[in-house]
């Protein structure tokens, strides 16, 4: 009823929808709890046990978005604090973008919408002024067809644009909040690290062994 403009119209509203539904399962798979991990690897350092630490994250690098950027932390211990922390930022930064996927396709579709959609406005707009300068006896009804195409296509893109905005905005939400959440994190346990380093605990799984040849000192007698 709203003209040729409701199909790409149909077209953006299918794909908004799905865009944030797979965000959304996306989320609910990859538990963005950090807390948890913060306090579970604050146990390993405390009792300096990177070992276990690794392993731990290891196992959740799958369903935990967390666990990988920790996990990046805990395998390059040994590198130096600005390094450390390049690496660091650049394993959050990948993640950051990967749960980011999907967002510019939302806002190309809150901007792209309703301008189909005025589009869709223009174009019955010009067919009622076309029916009346056509007709020799204009009413109401002749641009009745018209001005309906044109608010219906008006109407459907606007409910797509602020569907995608507020999809985007809550998503970006959710997103800031765990970055802010994992800098706050990789920081603290950072420091950890680091002491850790300074005070020759950072391997645990290595044990100091008694030389099996000590040195002995022998008098020039003995030694001739």
């Amino acid at each position: 009823m709203g003209g040729i403009f409701m199909w790409p119209l149909l077209f953006f509203s299918i794909t908004t929808v799905a865009i944030v539904i797979e965000r959304v399962i996306y989320f609910f798979y990859h538990n963005l709890r950090i807390d948890d991990l913060k306090t579970k690897m604050q146990g390993y350092l405390a009792t300096g046990n990177m070992r276990g630490a690794q392993d731990y994250l290891s196992a959740l690098t799958q369903k935990r978005i967390g666990a990988r950027t920790l996990l990046c932390m805990v395998k390059q211990r040994d590198i130096p604090e600005n390094q450390l922390e390049k690496a660091v930022e650049a394993s959050a930064v990948s993640c950051i973008r990967e749960m980011e996927a999907g967002f510019n396709f939302l806002t190309a579709l809150g901007s792209l919408s309703p301008l189909t959609g005025f589009l869709g406005t223009v174009s019955g707009m010009i067919g009622a002024f076309k029916s009346i300068a056509e007709a020799e006896n204009v009413n109401a009804q002749i641009v009745a067809n018209g001005i309906y195409e044109a608010l219906i296509t008006t109407v459907f893109g606007l409910i797509i644009a602020i569907i995608a905005m507020l999809a985007h905005a809550f998503l970006t939400h959710i997103v800031d909040s765990f970055a802010s959440d994992m800098e706050k994190t990789c920081s603290d346990l950072m420091v950890d690290i680091t002491r850790l380093n300074a005070m020759g605990k950072g391997r645990t799984d290595l044990k100091l062994l008694p030389s099996p040849h000590p040195k002995q000192v022998l008098s020039l007698e003995e030694y001739t």
